[in-house]
């Protein structure tokens, strides 16, 4: 997976924005205004790209046990967030899919006038 796909997949989300709250290199994408996906752009020009998703925690475990390369996130609440390394052994059929898990998670934690707000997106 290169930038362009990961960048692409995650804005076709319904109601996703993209920004940098924390500095220039931490692209971070929104949905209702709550983080779903970060991810480091200087780690993608270096080769070693990876980003943080929001998981449920015992499919967090379950996912650090079969794969190395999907760790407790840095800098996040270890328990519900991962790091996953793109482009080693995760597919990246799997990356889309726990972008996607990622996503929901977020959305549903949103209040319900939000939700709907969202879904009228066209």
């Amino acid at each position: 997976m290169n930038l362009e796909t990961f960048y692409e997949y995650c804005l076709s989300k319904k109601g996703v924005t993209e920004h940098f709250p924390f500095d220039k290199d931490t692209l971070v994408f929104k949905v209702g205004g709550k983080m779903f996906a970060l991810s480091s752009l200087n780690q993608w020009e270096k080769g070693e790209p990876s980003v943080n998703l929001k998981c449920n925690p015992d499919y967090a475990q379950e996912l650090r046990a079969q794969y190395s390369d999907v760790k407790p996130a840095f800098h996040m609440s270890k328990t519900h967030w991962n790091t996953v390394v793109i482009n080693n052994e995760v597919p990246d059929k799997l990356v889309k899919e726990l972008i996607d898990d990622s996503y929901e998670l977020i959305f549903k934690s949103l209040t319900k006038k939000i939700q709907c707000e969202i879904l009228k997106m066209d």
